[in-house]
Formats: C-alpha cells, structure tokens, sequence
C-alpha cells in the first residue's frame, strides 16, 4: 500500500512539473532563464547549436505562420516566413547536406511542443508568449567550438556579437 501511494505522489509531481514547463519559462541545460523576458534559453556551457526543421522546399510547405524559421535543403539556406514571403537569411549558397536519414521518414504533422498558451499555430516547436522570446545558444567563436556542427545550426556568436549559421559547408555570421 505504501509503495502504491508512493508512486501516485511521484507520478502526479512529475505532471505537475512538466505542465508547469509547458505554459511556463524554460531553461534547458541550467536552473532558470536570465529574464522575465525569455520565454526559452539554453545554457552557454557546452558549444552546441539550435537545428532548424529541414524542409525540402519551401514552395512546398503550406500553413506556415510569420517568423517561422526553416533550413531549405534546396538551395542550403536558412530562411524566415514573412507577410511578403520566405526570406533567405544565409550568405553563403554552397552548402552540403546529406538527407539520406531524413528521407524516409514520414513526418509527423501534428508534433508540436508549445512553451506558453497553446493555440492553433502550426510548428513543431511553438512559442506562444506574446511578451517574451527565445534566447538562441550562445558560443565563443562557434566556428572553431563546435567540432561538428549539422547543417541548420543556429547559434550567437558571443565574442562577434553575430548570429551564426552553419549550411553543411561554412559558417555565415549575420549582423542586421
């Protein structure tokens, strides 16, 4: 009997606990994040990026929402949905991208992890704070940190102050 209640306890905590991570601020890789502003934040401790979804085409996705950000393994650029369009965020066309694993996996079209209010937007990873954003990772000089960066590696360069993106060939550091 003890041992019955025991689990009960642990099962409805770790409910508690992960709800709480869903419709609150996370920190992944430390104990919280900088700010009430920061919606999601990764620790700068280990070199590691943030990989953006993989997409074929961007002519072939459908229903994506302004702000969504997608690596095109068409043309190896990353690139964001606004009002006008896709916009190509990379410098650099000369990618290498081996999509050999993701080929023949039949995507999931209702996987979706939201951090704040869920709602109707599609995503895989879906930020619904109208006030707070995401903090991406930050590494020092992620182009000789990173021993083997993915081609859609995203991260902030902490001694360049640039965000930096990796195609499968080179990295690209953007300042706007």
């Amino acid at each position: 009997m003890m041992k019955k209640i025991s689990l009960v306890k642990c099962f409805s905590i770790f409910s508690i606990s992960l709800s709480c991570q869903v419709f609150c601020q996370v920190a992944l890789g430390k104990a919280s994040v900088s700010n009430s502003s920061v919606s999601l934040e990764f620790a700068d401790t280990e070199p590691k990026g943030l990989i953006l979804p993989w997409v074929t085409s961007t002519t072939d996705v459908t229903g994506a929402v302004n702000g969504t950000l997608v690596f095109d393994t068409s043309d190896k650029k990353a690139k964001v949905k606004l009002v006008s369009g896709w916009k190509d965020l990379s410098l650099e066309t000369n990618g290498a991208v081996n999509t050999s694993l993701q080929d023949p996996i039949t995507e999931n079209s209702k996987a979706k992890v939201t951090v704040g209010t869920p709602s109707s937007t599609p995503g895989i990873l879906v930020l619904e704070d109208s006030s707070k954003a995401m903090i991406l990772p930050k590494v020092v000089n992620p182009h000789l940190n990173i021993i083997n960066p993915s081609p859609g590696m995203m991260v902030y360069d902490t001694v360049s102050k640039l965000l930096c993106f990796f195609n499968g060939s080179v990295w690209t550091f953007w300042k706007y």
